[in-house]
């Protein structure tokens, strides 16, 4: 072969090369990049100042502009939007079990989701706490008193709501610890349920009704959003901490399916990355999370969390698979107990 011929076979195959890897690597820095996060609830305020702050950080490092839209409702029926074709690039729910339902329905998400981040995927833990108007007039200490008659309690319908199915499977684990059996934790759980006025979608949504239309006695809220509620109202509530209630973890995860179609899979894996980051666990505390792995912000934070006795779901309902298909299914516990109102 000539040296001619020889030197242009090599440099087509150095052009070759070249073009595999534009197509392969992600081109930073030519125009903005967009992505869906798909949230529930209560996470409003937290992912305002996270956002700011990923944006920031994204264009430091590699000088592209990125766009984050929020969506936020009920942790279920936002799982369910996903799967009816909702284009998120990640989702930030209230329970595993959602996301759990994006891998087993469609394939949304890799089965192996929890695996990806650390601490299951979790960066931030929260639990269910009871908010009261200030002075408590009903005296409400404990889950005992929301069985109490004339007291009026708010909670979210667990049926579509992360927050709500958390409220549920605290007091159940409070009562099957107290009495010992399921038919008597069930029983109990009625009877909490029949002193629910409204089910609201989201837990956003019993939040509204409790402290803007003044409906109920009681409100079992996320951690975080009683402490904002308590910020926000001006001494309007309390919160109270149960002497026992259940460990919430919100998982996260890229919705593989979407950002792969999308092209925004490196931006997407990133933004949830940078949630257990210095700066993302410090807005996680600063918005009433829990940090789960810096200790520095576990630290700067400590004081507006108090230490709790926590049961997880594992310990109580043997997982989400399990408390799903007895609690949740169509014709389950919960089914049940609502049809006793």
């Amino acid at each position: 072969m000539s040296p001619r011929r020889n030197f242009i076979k090599i440099h087509l195959a150095a052009l070759a090369a070249a073009a595999l890897s534009m197509a392969t690597v992600p081109s930073f820095g030519q125009g903005p990049v967009t992505l869906l996060n798909v949230s529930y609830d209560p996470t409003r305020e937290l992912y305002v100042e996270f956002n700011q702050a990923f944006a920031r950080y994204w264009k430091g490092k590699t000088g592209q502009d990125v766009v984050i839209k929020q969506s936020h409702g009920g942790s279920g029926k936002q799982a369910r939007s996903v799967i009816d074709g909702l284009e998120a690039d990640v989702v930030t729910l209230g329970l595993a079990g959602d996301i759990d339902a994006l891998a087993n329905n469609g394939g949304w998400v890799s089965r192996d989701w929890q695996k990806r981040l650390p601490h299951n995927s979790s960066p931030y833990t929260s639990t269910m706490v009871l908010v009261v108007r200030h002075g408590n007039p009903k005296g409400v200490r404990d889950w005992d008193d929301l069985v109490r008659p004339g007291v009026s309690v708010i909670t979210s319908n667990p049926k579509t709501s992360g927050g709500g199915r958390w409220a549920y499977l605290a007091a159940w684990g409070y009562a099957k610890r107290k009495f010992g059996d399921d038919a008597k934790a069930k029983d109990f759980v009625g009877k909490l349920y029949a002193n629910v006025p409204v089910l609201d979608t989201g837990a956003r949504g019993s939040s509204i009704t409790f402290a803007q239309r003044a409906q109920g006695d009681v409100f079992i809220s996320w951690e975080n959003e009683a402490h904002l509620l308590e910020k926000e109202f001006g001494g309007k509530f309390d919160v109270v901490y149960p002497p026992l209630s259940i460990l919430a973890e919100p998982p996260v995860s890229v919705v593989d399916r979407n950002a792969d179609r999308k092209g925004t899979r490196a931006v997407a894996e990133e933004y949830l990355k940078y949630l257990y980051s210095e700066e993302g666990q410090d807005i996680a505390g600063k918005n009433f999370y829990r940090p789960a792995v810096s200790e520095k912000a576990k630290a700067r934070y400590a004081k507006q969390f108090p230490k709790l006795n926590l049961f997880t779901i594992d310990d109580v309902f043997g997982g989400w698979s399990k408390a799903d298909k007895e609690h949740f299914a169509d014709g389950g516990i919960f089914d049940q107990v609502a049809a006793r109102k």
